[in-house]
């Protein structure tokens, strides 16, 4: 498990690798060229990291290992990806801010408006059927889109009935996302984002506040439960109605995602629906499986195969 690397000051360069991730894949051409040597280094690096924590980023998308493994030999103050490895072998904590850096944590609540809208409009009244509803956010960073999701849900009527099981690679994360706490700067534009997506009360009633923070109600958080849980080694662990992963996929190789589809398809009821992010598809052979409820905002309904 992952190890809490706060009090080790990163904040210079945090945002820097952010805006690199903004949920767009990029194409390996543009960045600084990595040698021969460099990318066996980064294999090394891979392989060693599997073998002490059990965390597989083999199959993850290069370009984005790269400018996180950059990232962390600046703020370490190393010149090659061997001295990075050494470090993580040998000094206490230096793997732990490493495998924090690979977590992908950007968010923001109500991300995307109009795909919730899309939810409120395609999904929604396809789910009042259900007396139990299990909603499985794969990936869900610091939280703010879990908490997005129980808001759309109270409002329509479902979260009574809902429990949101809330999963990501990183303990760092999950122990922020329980807290359900986001800087009170960013509420402006969560309230833009909340209306845009549909809204129909005053944000403001979702939380209560500090000088600096929002803090959102524990009505919303009765209805969660928070969990680490890595998409490339670990499997299902329940069978869900709806199933998040957006802007996910993208940091991974196509194999690892066939995989990882695979896994998401056995943890989808028959009839569920699964929801991924605008630059992310089924790949097959699990496309078979789904029909395209709403192109445009990549949301999927799984097929329910005929009754003998």
């Amino acid at each position: 498990m992952l190890e809490n690397g706060f009090g080790y000051d990163e904040n210079r360069g945090e945002r820097a690798t952010a805006a690199a991730d903004d949920g767009s894949r990029e194409d390996d051409s543009g960045e600084e060229g990595f040698t021969e040597l460099e990318e066996l280094e980064i294999d090394l690096l891979l392989e060693a990291i599997y073998r002490l924590r059990g965390f597989d980023f083999r199959s993850y998308l290069r370009s984005s290992l790269r400018r996180r493994i950059r990232h962390r030999m600046n703020l370490e103050g190393v010149s090659t990806i061997s001295s990075l490895q050494e470090r993580i072998l040998h000094i206490d904590g230096c793997l732990e801010r490493l495998l924090e850096d690979f977590s992908i944590k950007v968010t923001e609540m109500f991300r995307d408006p109009a795909f919730f809208l899309a939810f409120r409009k395609d999904v929604v009244p396809l789910l009042r059927k259900h007396d139990r509803l299990r909603v499985w956010h794969a990936g869900c960073a610091t939280g703010e889109e879990v908490y997005s999701m129980a808001i759309l849900l109270e409002e329509e009527g479902l979260l009574d009935r809902t429990t949101i099981y809330a999963t990501d690679m990183s303990r760092t994360a999950i122990a922020l996302s329980k807290e359900g706490r986001f800087p009170l700067k960013r509420m402006q534009a969560y309230t833009k984002n909340y209306l845009q997506a549909g809204g129909s009360r005053e944000f403001s009633a979702y939380y209560a506040t500090d000088h600096a923070y929002a803090r959102f109600l524990p009505s919303l958080k009765h209805h969660m439960a928070f969990a680490q849980h890595n998409l490339a080694t670990d499997g299902s662990f329940n069978e869900f109605q709806v199933i998040l992963c957006r802007n996910v996929l993208i940091y991974f190789s196509p194999e690892l995602q066939s995989r990882v589809h695979g896994i998401l398809n056995g943890s989808l009821a028959p009839g569920g629906f699964l929801a991924l992010g605008s630059k992310e598809s089924l790949i097959s052979p699990q496309r078979g499986d789904f029909e395209e409820l709403n192109q445009d905002y990549r949301i999927f309904r799984k097929r329910v195969l005929p009754s003998n």
